[in-house]
């Protein structure tokens, strides 16, 4: 394996020396991006704020991408455009307002109309085969199954690691994990990104991502706690430099996929490729950078790892 080595095992790069400087910076900008979801907001697509939903269909298989080009140029802001069992037929929802009462059925119908004629071509007209209001309520519904799912994960988080480490270990993981989750979202907000339910998801999976970069660190400071007679400090430099490659290569690796994703994906799956570019990178940041400084912070100890009853008389020929 060592030509998959990018660092020595026994590389001294002393990050801890750097602790202070990193959470502060990560503090900066954990509130920097807290700052800008709560004063900015972020720009919810139509999952959550409804609109106009139409069905087209094709003489013969169009392109899905040159469609929502041409809306866009039409005016249509933010159009979603997906294929419906096969290249002739399509949907398109539309941020819009439907009107009130009556109004609505004959609104809609315009857009549709609308819809259908900037969506055709010569060659290869467009016909209306349904057009509807479209509620938001499903897409609120799944925001707030998401939240649940994000509590119940930290909660998760909680537990496992207190079992498998110590509690000091699991408040790390879980403050680290939503460092980044908060950045992710932070960016969303502060760069008018769209906010879709597939960027919902992305941001559920860079919790994963960010976890288990963090854990295979931690299972490395438990074994060194274990095995070598130093202080914290060096402890946890020698953890960090000796996952180091394992950490760079696995996260190139990963981000390799989702750019390949955010580039050939197509529009409907860019903003769920984006937030895991970003999640990545800065999961990968955070694993060397914060979660570490944050166990010294916490006062982690050899003590804090050993179980207390089973391994007492180990603790005590240990200095």
């Amino acid at each position: 394996m060592k030509p998959f080595n990018l660092f020595p095992y026994d590389s001294t790069f002393r990050f801890m020396r750097l602790r202070w400087v990193s959470l502060a910076i990560a503090l900066g900008l954990m509130l920097v991006a807290i700052g800008a979801i709560a004063f900015k907001g972020f720009n919810f697509a139509l999952d959550f704020t409804g609109g106009v939903g139409v069905e087209l269909r094709y003489e013969r298989p169009v392109d899905v991408d040159d469609v929502r080009s041409r809306l866009q140029a039409a005016g249509f802001e933010s159009p979603v455009v997906q294929t419906l069992g096969t290249g002739r037929e399509l949907l398109v929802r539309l941020q819009t307002e439907g009107g009130q009462g009556g109004d609505v059925v004959s609104r809609v119908s315009s857009v549709a109309q609308r819809v259908a004629q900037v969506a055709s071509t010569p060659d290869n007209p467009a016909t209306v085969q349904s057009s509807a209001q479209v509620t938001a309520q499903v897409g609120r519904e799944l925001a707030v199954n998401g939240i649940w799912a994000m509590l119940f994960v930290i909660v998760g988080f909680l537990i496992y690691i207190s079992f498998r480490f110590e509690k000091k270990f699991a408040i790390a993981a879980v403050i680290t994990t939503l460092h980044d989750v908060i950045l992710v979202l932070g960016w969303f907000a502060l760069m008018g990104r769209e906010f879709d339910l597939t960027v919902l998801a992305g941001v559920l999976s860079v919790m994963g991502y960010s976890i288990n970069d963090t854990i295979v660190v931690f299972d490395r400071v438990r074994e060194n706690f274990r095995a070598m007679r130093a202080d914290p400090v060096a402890v946890l430099d020698a953890s960090v430099n000796q996952t180091l490659s394992r950490t760079i290569i696995t996260s190139f690796v990963a981000l390799l996929t989702v750019v390949a994703l955010y580039l050939y994906g197509g529009g409907s799956l860019r903003g769920m490729a984006e937030a895991q570019i970003i999640g990545i990178v800065i999961g990968t940041l955070s694993t060397i950078f914060v979660a570490c400084p944050l166990l010294l912070w916490l006062g982690v100890t050899k003590q804090d790892l050993l179980p207390k009853a089973r391994d007492e008389a180990a603790l005590a020929r240990r200095p």
